[in-house]
């Protein structure tokens, strides 16, 4: 079994761990992915990979929130530590405004 490029943390936190994989992060069907870098984070404009296969295809490793192995429900706020050293707070509620993505800790190291 192949190591996932990112792990879980608490109730709603996600750590990305493999600079070479992207993760594309889906919460529910009318939230917008939300693409984590090395370098930061920013929503998806894309087209989302049908599937895991496809996804890694295009560098990227499918993380859907609302699975059992992630956190298994849709969150409102969630939060993504990036390998930059960076946390980032993602507020669903705040979607279209500046608050929807903002910088939690500017360094977590």
């Amino acid at each position: 079994m192949t190591e996932k490029p990112f792990i879980t943390s608490g109730r709603n936190t996600i750590i990305h761990k493999i600079r070479k994989l992207d993760l594309l992060v889906i919460n529910g069907d009318e939230h917008p992915p939300i693409l984590v870098t090395y370098k930061g984070i920013k929503q998806y404009e894309g087209k989302v990979p049908e599937n895991k296969r496809d996804a890694k295809m295009m560098d990227m490793e499918l993380v859907d929130v609302t699975t059992s192995d992630v956190f298994g429900d849709e969150k409102t706020l969630l939060f993504v530590q990036t390998l930059n050293g960076k946390e980032y707070k993602i507020d669903y509620s705040k979607i279209g405004t500046s608050m929807f993505i903002k910088i939690h800790q500017d360094s977590i190291f």
